[in-house]
């Protein structure tokens, strides 16, 4: 059972019923609608496997009691017979998931209703304010003309008469505008409420012994208190948590609050009403809308728009559809919708919240799917989602709080046949769900899912988007942009795009193409194509459909967000540095474990790159020795460019693709709290391990038939070492090169270019092809390559200075065999590779949210 396991809900003077389960009760408030299901957070909480995640619904009619069933797996029996739904008084029962032996609701008549405000009950999740988008009346605008006959024509021309919004569009009609916590709830009844007394702190955390207990991974175990004061002041302090504190959307410390401020702790929100904390907790039932979207981009001189004046606005529990010709904004409205790319004019509305103001908080609640997969393809599903939850749960959080989540999302989704299997073996349409499964392990209440049908055969395309209706009906709000419109019946909406970014229909999608006058979507988008000058956002703001779907939003004030003053701020904070670094750490070794073609590569490539540096001939001793008065030994400055060449493509070659093939991945993770230095320190570490150990195998078959110094500069009796280092060197600063790339480039295919043309610039400023040293303009370049100081840094050992003298008179002081020379070439070699770094992290900004790219 769930939070609200023997507690009574409290009606307000209205018919009562009491639903009896397993010995405990509730008493229904017919003002409120009821979830049944294992959802933790819904009103009655079932730990049954045969009951959906959300069962069913126990509604008050206005004629009577009625319980419906959600499209659940198992079904919902009444006197033995599966139904849809069925109406109850007391006396009736109802089996939920097996006719016989189910979870049994029995209901009996309220004895005394009692006083709404007698003690701080735990409420149900507040009632819709209207009823699904599916169950609303069906416009009453007739079709339009289809074009080209009304292509001449101006929009007002065509529209009918202007008519008013259905009353049964809830998500659809305009809500207070104020930001503040009387306008973000107050068309809904608090979850629960907490009674305040000066001196009386409340501590919050999902830990038992807290006042306040909050069942949420999302929230710490010892999240927050809060304190009421002697003199009447109520403040909030934060104590240490992961997922941060919030008040008005911004992360605090401490701040004081008062009856306009909204605080955020993990799905719950709270406000405060005279001397009660009231509880609003976040099931997934929430409004979503956008309001004037434009976002321009620079062209020359001018700005162009790609995005054009987007409003619409949906109700909880909707599956939203956007289709569109290429060219017509789709993914710039996506990136608006979720932040990760503000519109530079409009808001986008969470629940009545300002999305783009109170990101830090919100992103929390919001789950993207992108069109590419976010997912290491080389692990096991189970395996990906486990490192998935490290990184996304507080660090409080058990090991098996977690393997929980995660089998209840792989039964959800019905990926737990699925479980062990990597995710290469698994069709398109089962690495989409694992896509979501990802992104379900939060709870979010509002998904996001770009082109989730690409290259899915019809058959897929459709179990794709009849998974997408389960997750709306279930309680979330679902936008999903498609080019594929065989399902579009499934939506409960469908935003149309035109050409140039503009609207050009929002409703239900049934009525979309008697809205455009053609009999398939086929035409549509051959008209959008011959017509791209026509002004189909002026039809449809001259339309009824606009007038009974969108009016309202773009006739709504922009809301004032209550001011937060800048010194109480700071920068989120999920998990620890440290922590979220072994879980990278520990994530990045499985894939490479995983991928045998890598590790056969990454053993095979120095291997061969030791034996070329083996068959070059020496001709004093077997490379290294002194040169005779009349040859100097050439040979040993080639031995040590091979060297130092194969270990800088080996180290380039370990790490020009990692980035780039992790884009999404990162993308998507910074946008839920990865640290940037983290994920970056993370691939340092695995691949500098990885290319010390080529280096070392370099070595140890480059040196073995060769005749070495006999003492080296710095471990004296140790000169082999001393000269590994250097490779070892060349080949982490040429790793870091090698970030820099993938960090650049915008495909995978381009790095190959740029890393061949990396090892040949190499090659030719080692200073052993011809004379750097002492050369103005070319000696400054190669102080800029890394190949220039390690190839120095092996010279100081091997004493290149004289064994290869270009000049005599005037020998490269880089190669003199001296420890400050050694240490001086070996500093400048790392300190390349450290350059490097930082200049990785700062091109990693720009796959981040913009919201997030000054933090």
């Amino acid at each position: 059972m769930g939070d609200y396991s023997g507690d009574n809900l409290v009606g307000h003077g209205v018919p009562e019923l009491v639903l009896e389960l397993n010995g405990q009760s509730w008493t229904l408030d017919a003002s409120r609608t009821y979830t049944v299901g294992r959802d933790p957070q819904g009103d009655v909480t079932l730990d049954d496997a045969r009951v959906s995640w959300r069962h069913a619904t126990i509604r008050w009619t206005g004629e009577g009691w009625l319980l419906e069933d959600q499209g659940s797996t198992n079904g919902t029996f009444a006197g033995g017979q599966r139904v849809n739904e069925a109406a109850i008084a007391p006396g009736s029962a109802v089996n939920l998931g097996n006719a016989t032996d189910g979870p049994r609701l029995g209901f009996t008549a309220a004895d005394v209703p009692q006083p709404a405000a007698a003690t701080a009950q735990p409420a149900a999740r507040p009632a819709a304010a209207v009823q699904p988008a599916a169950a609303a009346p069906q416009a009453a605008a007739q079709p339009e003309a289809a074009l080209p006959a009304w292509a001449g024509a101006s929009a007002a021309g065509t529209a009918g008469p202007p008519a008013q919004p259905p009353a049964a569009r809830g998500g659809d009609q305009p809500r207070q505008q104020t930001a503040g916590a009387a306008g973000a709830y107050s068309d809904r009844s608090p979850t629960t409420f907490h009674h305040l007394s000066a001196g009386r702190v409340i501590r919050i955390g999902r830990a038992l012994e807290n006042e306040l207990v909050v069942s949420d991974l999302q929230v710490s175990r010892y999240h927050a208190e809060f304190h009421a004061h002697p003199d009447g002041r109520m403040e909030i302090v934060d104590l240490g948590s992961h997922n941060g504190t919030y008040v008005n959307g911004q992360p605090v410390d401490r701040h004081q609050i008062g009856p306009h401020d909204i605080v955020g702790v993990g799905h719950s929100t709270f406000r405060l009403v005279d001397d009660r904390l009231e509880e609003f907790v976040d099931t997934g039932a929430v409004s979503f809308s956008a309001r004037r979207l434009t976002v321009n981009v620079p062209q020359g001189n001018t700005t162009k728009s790609i995005l054009k004046d987007v409003s619409f606005g949906v109700p909880e529990k909707s599956l939203i559809g956007v289709i569109g010709p290429s060219g017509s904004g789709k993914s710039t409205l996506l990136r608006a919708l979720t932040g990760y790319r503000p519109a530079d004019v409009g808001e986008v509305l969470y629940d009545n919240r300002d999305l783009y103001k109170q990101f830090a908080e919100l992103r929390q609640r919001i789950g993207l799917v992108p069109q590419d997969d976010i997912l290491h393809k080389e692990l096991s599903v189970r395996t990906a989602l486990k490192y998935a939850a490290k990184l996304r749960f507080p660090g409080d959080t058990h090991a098996a709080e977690r393997q929980a989540r995660i089998d209840e999302v792989l039964r959800e989704l019905k990926l737990d046949i699925h479980a062990d299997k990597r995710i290469t073996s698994l069709s398109g349409g089962q690495r989409k769900r694992v896509s979501v499964a990802l992104e379900l392990l939060t709870k979010p209440s509002l998904i996001f899912l770009d082109e989730p049908t690409s290259g899915l055969d019809p058959g897929m395309d459709r179990d794709v988007m009849q998974l997408l209706r389960g997750l709306a009906d279930d309680g979330r709000t679902v936008l999903v942009v498609t080019h594929s419109v065989a399902e579009l019946a499934l939506c409960d909406r469908l935003l149309v795009m035109a050409p140039g970014g503009s609207m050009a229909y929002f409703g239900p999608p049934d009525e979309a193409l008697n809205f455009f006058g053609y009999s398939s979507w086929a035409d549509v988008f051959q008209a959008f194509e011959n017509y791209r000058d026509y002004d189909w956002a002026g039809r449809w703001r001259g339309s009824q459909h606009y007038q009974m779907y969108t009016a309202h939003l773009d006739e709504a004030a922009p809301q004032v967000a209550p001011a937060m003053p800048s010194q109480v701020t700071r920068p989120q904070k999920s998990q620890s540095w440290g922590s979220q670094l072994w879980t990278l750490i520990a994530r990045y070794t499985s894939v490479i474990a995983s991928d045998r073609g890598f590790l056969a590569l990454m053993l095979i490539m120095p291997a061969v790159l030791g034996v070329v540096s083996v068959v070059i001939p020496a001709k004093s001793g077997l490379g290294f020795g002194p040169a005779n008065a009349h040859f100097a030994n050439r040979d040993a400055g080639t031995i040590l460019m091979i060297l130092t060449v194969g270990a800088c493509f080996s180290g380039s070659a370990n790490s020009v693709r990692e980035l780039i093939k992790e884009r999404v991945i990162y993308e998507r993770e910074r946008a839920v709290g990865l640290s940037r230095s983290a994920y970056l320190m993370s691939k340092v570490i695995v691949l500098g391990l990885i290319t010390a150990l080529q280096g070392v195998i370099i070595c140890a078959i480059g040196f073995t038939p060769r005749t070495m110094p006999t003492t080296g500069v710095v471990l004296h009796s140790h000169p082999a070492i001393e000269m590994t280092l250097g490779v070892i060197g060349i080949g982490f600063t040429s790793m870091m090169f090698g970030l820099v790339i993938s960090a650049l480039v915008k495909t995978a295919e381009k790095t190959m270019p740029l890393l061949v043309m990396f090892a040949i610039v190499q090659v030719v400023f080692t200073g052993v092809l011809f004379q750097i040293y002492a050369k103005p303009g070319i000696e400054q370049v190669a102080w800029l390559m890394p190949s220039r100081w390690a190839v120095a840094a092996m010279g100081t050992t091997v004493q290149l200075d004289t064994l290869l003298p270009w000049d005599p008179t005037d020998p490269d002081t880089l190669w003199k065999h001296s420890a400050g020379i050694w240490w001086a070439d070996m500093i400048v070699l790392l300190a390349l590779g450290v350059a490097c770094g930082f200049a990785v992290a700062r091109l990693l900004r720009r796959h981040e949210p913009e919201v997030m790219r000054e933090k």
